[in-house]
C-alpha cells in the first residue's frame, strides 16, 4: 500500500526540474499520484476501509491544489505534467 523508497527516488529523478530537486510541485504531484493509485488498488479489495478512504480523499485534494497552483503559474508545465502522469482534466 505504501510507496517504496526506491520507487520514490525513481519518481524524484524522473520529475525533478533540476539536480537535487525534491520539493517542486511536479515531484510532489508524481509521488501523490503513485500513492493514490496504490491506495485505490487497496480499496478495491477492502471496500469497507473508511479510514483509508478518507486519507485517499485528502491526498486527491492535495494533488488537486498542487495542480491548480502549477496551472496558475505556468500553463505549459501543467499540460506536460498531466500528460506525463496520465491524469484526466
Amino acid at each position: 500500500m505504501s510507496i517504496t523508497p526506491e520507487r520514490k527516488q525513481e519518481l524524484i529523478k524522473e520529475f525533478a526540474t533540476q539536480e537535487g530537486d525534491t520539493g517542486s510541485p511536479e515531484v510532489q504531484v508524481a509521488i501523490l499520484t503513485e500513492r493514490i493509485s496504490n491506495l485505490t488498488e487497496h480499496l478495491k479489495v477492502h471496500k469497507k476501509d473508511t479510514h483509508s478512504r478518507r486519507g485517499l480523499l485528502m491526498m486527491v485534494g492535495q494533488r488537486r491544489r498542487l495542480l491548480d497552483y502549477v496551472r496558475k503559474v505556468e500553463r505549459a508545465r501543467y499540460e506536460t505534467l498531466i500528460g506525463r502522469l496520465g491524469i484526466r482534466k
